[in-house]
This record gives structure tokens, sequence and C-alpha cells, in this order.
């Protein structure tokens, strides 16, 4: 365990950051900075214990920006290179940094899979709706109708939502920031490393070049995000708006925006085994309703990588076959 005091600067690299003046990829690593700092000092663990993975995209240079360990992976197998990292070293503080094309598109097996598994890991999902370091393309979470450089009259595919596709993965944290709320995002980032099992953050983020302000009409400035975003949080009553006057509740499946003094308004339960709630606070899109940001869901359960240490061990203390040599020499032998 480290005792060191470390600041965000500890965790910058030498490299410069080459995305577009203006992405909003720069906010995140500065919540992802501070969030690192604020780990290792906290829960004492040091530099040297943390690593980044990362597979193909503008996000997935992370590694080079961030002053960690890192491997820079091919595409969309980012998920799968940090399950194994993380199972051979379980001590490592392990963290994937994908896009939504690098992560739901050729990585999307590897995505549902890892998040089914409940590695204990990070992800931060950076969700710009676009693929943007190959100029332009839609990807699995472009809105309907938009015009991309693969979709001239307009894409005709429903989009993915990531937190439902998290939770119906049976995930067990699922947290969405915005790349302007800088300190939420390091909040999250800090309740995803503390998390025991498969973390997946995902953080909305503007491509200036090839989809600006695709998330302008809920999260463009303070103003607009107040209205047409709602923070939630464990235990606290669901409402929102500039004047608090606006709340969720359930009309049986289904959630409805009701008056804040409704006695209907539902507290968020974070850690409720049961993820209906979850998975439609997860879904919520405006206008309809507000776009849900903070922690949706976080839950227990047995992790992969303590499951097969602990299966290793039971196998490891009754064998018999200790080394080659006996190997050799078990079952018929015979000397030529």
């Amino acid at each position: 365990m480290s005792n060191c005091i470390y600041s965000a600067a500890d965790f910058r690299s030498d490299q410069e950051v080459k995305w577009c003046p203006g992405c909003g990829d720069h906010a995140v690593l500065s919540s992802m900075q501070n969030a690192l700092a604020q780990i290792a000092s906290e829960d004492g663990v040091p530099r040297e214990k943390f690593a980044v993975v990362s597979g193909i995209g503008c996000s997935s240079r992370f590694p080079y920006y961030v002053r960690t360990y890192g491997f820079h992976g091919i595409h969309g197998r980012a998920a799968a290179i940090a399950t194994g990292v993380k199972v051979a070293n379980p001590e490592l503080n392990v963290w994937v940094a994908t896009g939504d094309g690098d992560a739901l598109a050729i990585g999307g097996n590897h995505f549902i899979h890892a998040v089914r598994r409940n590695v204990d890991m990070s992800m931060v999902l950076f969700n710009n709706e676009i693929y943007g370091l190959t100029k332009g393309q839609y990807s699995p979470t472009t809105k309907i109708g938009k015009v991309t450089k693969t979709s001239p009259f307009g894409t005709v595919e429903k989009p993915f939502k990531p937190g439902e596709l998290a939770i119906g993965a049976g995930g067990t944290f699922f947290a969405r920031s915005v790349d302007a709320e800088v300190k939420l995002t390091q909040e999250l980032l800090v309740a995803a490393a503390r998390h025991r099992g498969m973390a997946v953050v995902e953080t909305l983020v503007n491509c200036v070049i090839f989809n600006d302000k695709t998330h302008a009409a809920y999260a463009g400035d303070k103003a607009t995000r107040v209205e047409n975003t709602i923070v939630l949080r464990h235990g606290e009553r669901m409402v929102f708006g500039s004047a608090g006057d606006r709340g969720l509740a359930l009309d049986g499946q289904r959630l409805r925006v009701v008056d804040s003094d409704s006695p209907d308004v539902l507290v968020h339960d974070a850690h409720s085994p049961n993820p209906m709630v979850h998975f439609l606070l997860a879904g919520m899109s405006w206008p309809e309703f507000p776009v849900a940001l903070g922690i949706i869901r976080q839950v227990d359960a047995p992790t992969y990588d303590a499951e097969v240490a602990r299966q290793v061990e039971e196998v490891r203390s009754a064998a018999t076959l200790c080394d080659v040599d006996s190997l050799l020499h078990s079952g018929s032998v015979w000397e030529v």
C-alpha cells in the first residue's frame, strides 16, 4: 500500500494530446487524471498498479496520455485484453478506454461478455455517436436519420443504448456523465474503481468535427443540462429541472414524468437486485424524458477473476501432480 499523496499532474504523461481543439475527450482525460490521483491518494494504490488498455479510435489514444502502464490493442479487443491482464495480475487496477464504435460494433461481443462475466475492471465508454478517427461514419449509437459518410440519406438503424446493453447483459455497475461535467465524471470514475466487478461509465462527448452538438438538446450548456438531465443519487428522490418541479414515477412497467410534489416520485435505489427500474432509467431519452446521469446501477456479485483464482487454488491444493516430473511418472509408465 502506498502512503503517497498524488496530484493530477502525477498522472499526466509527456505525450502531446492529439485530439481536436474542443473535443469532449479533453474534459474526460482531465477527469480521469484527477480520479486516478484521488484513488491513488485515498485508497493507497501506487501509480505502478494502474493499467489502461484501449482498442482503436480517438478515445483509444488514452494510454499515451496518462502516466500509468498501458496497452494499445487492436480494434474492438480492449475488453478481452483487459480481462487477460486482470486475471493474470489481480492486484492491478485495470481500466479500459474505448469508444462507441470500438466497444459496441467490432467489440460488441467482447463488451457484453466482459460485463456478463463481471470482470473486476472499469470501462470508460466515450460516446460521441460517430466514428471520429476514421472520418465520420455512423456508429452503433448514431441517431436514426443522421446523415454521415456511410449514410448519405440518413441512418435507418435503431441505435444501441449502452446502458440498456450493459444492464441487459447482467451488469453490476453502470453510470453516465457528460464531458462538460468534469467533477461528476471524476466522482463516477472513482466510484467505478472502487466497485468490485465490471464498472461501465458512459461519457457523452462532443465530436466538434464530424458530429458537433449531437448531445446539445439535453447537454449543450449548463442551463440545458439542468432542465433536460437528471443526476441520480442513491437514496434521493428522482426530481429534476431548474426549479426541481418535475420528477419520475412508475406507471405500471413504464416511467412517466410527474410534478415533483407527487407522492409517486421514485426514490433512487441503485443497489436493487431487480434491474427493471435501472433498465428504464438507462433507456430514457430526450425529449420524452430527461437523460439520466450519475450511478444508475451498482450491485454486488462474484467477479470472474476472483472465481478463476479460487478455482485454480482449489485444484492446486487437491492436486497430486505438482510438477512435470510427477506428471510424466503418473499412470501407466514403462521404460524404453
